[in-house]
């Protein structure tokens, strides 16, 4: 296997399915399996999940909401996808823990680096919830500051599209897609893979992100296989 730790971040949106906002049951199973498949061949395996299907707290505040109200409403429903995921990953027999950077003692346990890091040795799947804990952070940086803590090989960015592409490859039929793909370049030609904050952080770090397509059945393993599949950021 290419890695042995990863932090797969996953959009809120990506659980909708065919839905308009929501989560989709069908969706979730069908993650849940692909994860299961990665958890089968020993890989290490945490997970950090949008929560735009149920609640953004930036279109929040464009409606005249205060942003950091808007925010911690995006950082519960982040919890909500995490207890969804963890149910359906329980279901398919993988030990899942939930841990949220805001606490809710009932629900999830609080983010603990060490205890995170023993979870994933053990082989349990470790969902982060809850964002950074801080109004103003997207999951794209709650994912990359995560992944530098837990000492994560990769980041695995699941979207709904193959790729980093030179422009929207569902508006311009003519859009090339990248194999590979440098930091630099990225910001040079002002390419769309995570918010600023987020692609600095894991720039600085030096760690590789994987943008790819979640959604198609066994590309998860095939990434991680060594296949080519998606793009590759890295130095």
């Amino acid at each position: 296997m290419q890695y042995k730790r990863i932090l797969l971040k996953l959009s809120g949106e990506a659980l909708m399915g065919e839905r308009q906002y929501g989560i989709d049951p069908k969706r979730l199973a069908e993650y849940a399996e692909e994860i299961k498949e990665v958890i089968d061949k020993e890989i290490e395996v945490a997970i950090v999940i949008g929560g735009g299907n149920i609640f953004r707290g930036l279109a929040g505040a464009s409606n005249g909401m205060d942003r950091v109200q808007g925010d911690h409403m995006g950082m519960l429903a982040t919890v909500i996808n995490g207890l969804a995921l963890q149910s359906a990953l329980e279901e398919s027999g993988v030990q899942t823990r939930l841990q949220s950077a805001i606490q809710i003692n009932e629900v999830a346990e609080p983010f603990i680096r060490r205890r995170a890091m023993r979870h994933l040795e053990k082989g349990r799947v470790v969902i982060f919830g809850g964002g950074t804990g801080n109004p103003y952070f997207t999951t794209d940086s709650a994912a990359v500051l995560r992944a530098i803590e837990i000492e994560a090989d990769v980041i695995l960015k699941g979207t709904r599209v193959d790729g980093i592409y030179t422009s929207d490859p569902e508006k311009d039929k003519n859009a090339t897609k990248f194999d590979t793909i440098t930091f630099k370049d990225v910001l040079t030609k002002g390419l769309k893979v995570m918010d600023t904050t987020a692609f600095t952080l894991s720039q600085e770090n030096e760690l590789p992100i994987v943008v790819f397509d979640m959604n198609k059945k066994g590309n998860l393993l095939k990434l991680l296989s060594g296949e080519n599949i998606g793009t590759v950021v890295d130095n």
